[in-house]
């Protein structure tokens, strides 16, 4: 019997001491780095700012917690800005309040110990120090502490553990896919000192170790590619405390600090078939108007895209097990990011005409390549947008312009029509010449005309000059 108790007290002990990670257990670097003695300064990593919606794999494992739900014994641990230097963040409880530097509590872990009301009115965000056992507090600057949790403003300096720690269990070993371009490498081994580095996209990457990074992205994921190369990017997972809005997460500079906008687990890869994962990456420009969802400030907005616009496939998510497929989709000039719900399959139910389902067939929406670098003059890419037809276009971007024609007739030289059924009963009638470009019809002639009205200024010049 006291074996059996023995037993399990030693368990338990294993268990409550491999549950106690001490901060350095937290710091994590690319390996290579070298060891410098850097005098400890204000230089902390610069909060960056950044978007996109999390996948599955995110919303299901890291739960976003406000403020106001955070519960007793959820750890954080202190990272102080340049800001925090000057305006200190917390106050020890043992020395009457009296305000402590956050450079002296730098890379210690806080246990949330719960809120509670000074006698002064002051709301206090109560902590235990983990690695000192002392008690601090955050005083909340003004209101209640209903009114500031509501507001999202969190702690200053706290980086939320609990997203290390999930990130560890769930990602450590794991195959991903790089979706950006841009990572980090450290360059000092006691410090934040790092540079970027340029890797490929889509490169298979393996995660080796995973820590704490700064505030506002707290969770640093180091990976390591096939030729042995060590990167990083600190990513926001949960958002929990980071001190960021939502709108802030879009801007297309910033989206690789979004663990969707870095990396794609391969598992979630595997979902999409060989033949349409071969589209990730690649360029595509939109050959009719049409609506996509945009998601900012907060918001999901279906917007109207015009014809011609460029976009790299980001991802090809499956969708409730349909034939159909979520395109998310990067503006290639104003790094928006949109989604669109699209199907490969062209089957008879996508052969409608535009204001059905035919939109939906990828192959009809999409041309591959970057719709500018196509061989089209810029008067021809605005009437293109507008849906007009002028002259000298050609048969491609009278398509572009109006879609396939409703009929065609044919007459000698090789000249022929092409005829459009427009509203009210009314036809759009564009002829082409042999080479198959636009020479008449019932088309903007704004070109033209601009041709006729130089030749007659040039005529009324010439008749005054004689004159004289």
């Amino acid at each position: 019997m006291k074996r059996a108790f023995l037993s399990v007290g030693l368990a338990f002990l294993c268990v409550a001491l491999s549950a106690q990670q001490t901060a350095s257990d937290y710091i994590v670097k690319t390996k290579n780095v070298k060891k410098t003695t850097v005098a400890e300064t204000a230089d902390g990593e610069e909060a960056q700012q950044e978007e996109e919606k999390a996948r599955d794999f995110i919303s299901e494992n890291f739960k976003f917690y406000s403020l106001c739900d955070w519960q007793e014994g959820m750890k954080f641990m202190v990272l102080p800005e340049k800001y925090d230097m000057v305006v200190k963040t917390f106050r020890d409880e043992a020395q009457n309040g009296k305000e402590v530097s956050s450079m002296s509590l730098r890379h210690k872990i806080m246990i949330y110990k719960g809120h509670t009301e000074a006698a002064d009115g002051h709301a206090h965000i109560n902590f235990l120090c983990q690695d000192n056992g002392r008690n601090y507090y955050y005083e909340v600057p003004n209101g209640s502490f209903d009114d500031y949790c509501f507001g999202k403003m969190g702690v200053p300096t706290l980086a939320y553990l609990g997203d290390v720690d999930i990130a560890r269990e769930k990602l450590m070993g794991k195959t991903l896919f790089t979706k950006t371009t841009l990572f980090r490498v450290d360059t000092e081994y006691d410090g934040e000192g790092y540079q970027e580095v340029t890797v490929p996209l889509n490169d298979e990457v393996t995660v080796t170790n995973i820590g704490v990074g700064s505030r506002s992205f707290p969770v640093k994921i180091i990976v390591e590619d096939k030729n042995g190369r060590e990167y990083f990017q600190n990513v926001a997972i949960s958002k929990t405390n980071c001190g960021m809005r939502d709108d802030e997460f879009i801007n297309g500079d910033n989206a690789k600090f979004l663990f969707a906008g870095s990396f794609e687990l391969q598992d979630a890869l595997m979902e999409v078939s060989k033949d349409l994962a071969q589209y990730i990456g690649k360029v595509v420009h939109t050959k009719y108007t049409t609506e996509m969802l945009s998601k900012g400030d907060g918001k999901d907005r279906v917007l109207k895209v015009p014809r011609l616009t460029s976009f790299t496939i980001e991802n090809i998510a499956p969708k409730n097990n349909s034939d159909y497929v979520t395109l998310t989709l990067k503006d290639v000039e104003a790094r928006r990011i949109y989604f669109k719900d699209v199907t490969f399959k062209n089957t008879d139910n996508v052969a409608g005409d535009i204001d059905g389902h035919r939109e939906d067939y990828f192959g009809y929406l999409f041309a591959m390549g970057e719709g500018k670098a196509r061989n089209t003059s810029q008067a021809a890419r605005a009437a293109i947008r507008q849906g007009r037809v002028i002259l000298n276009m050609t048969e491609d971007e009278v398509v572009l312009a109006m879609g396939e024609p409703d009929q065609t007739a044919e007459s000698s030289n090789g000249r022929h029509d092409w005829i459009y059924k427009r509203s009210g009963g009314n036809l759009l009638v564009v002829q082409f010449d042999g080479n198959g470009r636009v020479i008449g019809g019932n088309v903007d002639r704004s070109k033209s005309t601009s041709k006729k009205r130089s030749t007659t200024t040039k005529r009324r010049t010439t008749t005054s000059k004689k004159k004289k």
